[in-house]
């Protein structure tokens, strides 16, 4: 089966979609990534790419196809906006020229926010004859609103028609919440929509034994954030419940990571005098086994908002497969699977009070009760988001949307 993985983010930047491209071509298939230049989370383009021209590298089996983009920068709403539709232009005119001697069986859309670079799927499908898959990973409009990004009422009920006419172009919706299945099959008109999760990362799957590249405090206990500071994270939160806790409490909070709030967290944590928060900066995916394996619980936190709600970051599948207790500070349906798993702790959305009070009574436990919560988590993982067994669903997926195509076509 020869698959196009059309995604404007992918391989050195850190993102799920560069595991499930692995895991397809163990399941045999012949995998082509069509995807911009590397500048996530920083904004500059890392070293050896360059923004402009067509470049093409091989990894692990597959091919790379990268088109220009303007790079996101140091941030801004406007910068950002051009950074996304760059790519969504040149993968949609720049793109079929440079597959232009191939031929795929599917395309496959990483459907992260913004789902507009769909379109350009919709364009290949088009050009290729190929069956059309999208996993939705976002809510569109809702989390437009949801951020604060576009707020007027006009602006997000045209958005809500261009995704309505992006989702009934596609011959599969796969979405990575049970919870999205009502929302998206409610603008999918005929399309089918399937469940799909998010699978855990492959490096992160097994236990790193290497020497870390962080040292956590052994005296005391540690509480890991890992992944984008950014707004839907809530780490205002995160702070206010470390100040609630006090700088004689065991507890200390490591934020790692880097986003669009890195810098107003670092001038927070210095004029609130928070000693025991953390902020150690960006880790290689390869190295956070290792620093996870020190952790004695892993923190996942995200604003309040009924998109919110729906949605299951997918740290939490890194935090199960790591077999350490989690605490989730957010609603719905993420909190649900941590509940569910038996993994840890569950606080209210934006809730200082009630995260300060789990961490404490997390951390009040023994130490068998919470590898028990690892022990469940971990067992949980294997049951849900084992990588190669979503890899060989995700195949069984594809091959039913290209059939289906083939008999609407007959």
């Amino acid at each position: 089966m020869k698959i196009l993985l059309l995604s404007q983010h992918f391989w050195p930047e850190s993102f799920r979609i560069n595991e499930v491209a692995q895991s397809l071509v163990e399941q045999g298939c012949e995998v082509t990534v069509l995807t911009g230049k590397p500048n996530y989370p920083e904004g500059q383009v890392f070293p050896g790419y360059r923004a402009g021209g067509i470049q093409r590298e091989r990894r692990d089996g597959y091919e790379i196809v990268r088109v220009p983009l303007l790079p996101r920068g140091a941030g801004g709403a406007r910068r950002l906006v051009q950074n996304y539709l760059s790519f969504l232009f040149c993968a949609s005119v720049l793109g079929p020229w440079a597959l232009r001697a191939q031929r795929f069986d599917a395309i496959f859309v990483y459907g992260t926010s913004p789902i507009l670079q769909a379109i350009a799927g919709i364009v290949l499908k088009w050009l290729k004859g190929a069956a059309l898959v999208a996993w939705v990973q976002d809510l569109w409009p809702d989390s437009l609103e949801m951020t604060g990004f576009v707020k007027n009422r006009r602006a997000l009920a045209a958005v809500a028609v261009v995704v309505r006419w992006i989702y009934r172009r596609c011959d599969l919706l796969l979405v990575q919440s049970r919870a999205f299945l009502v929302p998206v099959r409610a603008m999918a008109g005929a399309t089918p929509v399937d469940y799909h999760p998010n699978p855990g990362d492959r490096e992160t799957a097994s236990v790193a034994l290497d020497e870390p590249a962080l040292r956590l405090d052994a005296q005391a206990f540690n509480i890991v954030f890992a992944g984008n500071l950014g707004t839907v994270q809530a780490l205002e939160a995160v702070l206010d419940a470390a100040e609630q806790l006090g700088s004689a409490s065991p507890v200390r909070w490591w934020l790692i990571g880097s986003g669009a709030r890195s810098a107003w967290l670092a001038e927070q944590i210095e004029a609130r005098g928070l000693s025991r928060v953390m902020l150690p900066g960006r880790f290689e995916p390869a190295q956070m086994p290792a620093i996870f394996a020190q952790a004695d619980a892993l923190l996942v936190s995200l604003c309040k908002g009924p998109a919110m709600s729906l949605t299951i970051p997918s740290k939490i599948q890194a935090y199960l497969a790591a077999g350490r207790p989690i605490l989730a500070a957010m609603d719905g349906e993420g909190a649900r699977v941590v509940a569910e798993a038996g993994a840890g702790m569950a606080s209210p959305a934006e809730d200082a009070a009630a995260l300060a009070a789990a961490a404490r009574q997390l951390q009040s436990l023994n130490a068998e009760a919470r590898q028990a919560m690892g022990v469940a988590g971990r067992r949980y993982y294997e049951e849900h988001f084992a990588p190669d067994m979503l890899a060989r669903a995700l195949v069984a997926q594809f091959d039913c949307a290209i059939k289906n195509r083939e008999s609407a076509e007959k």
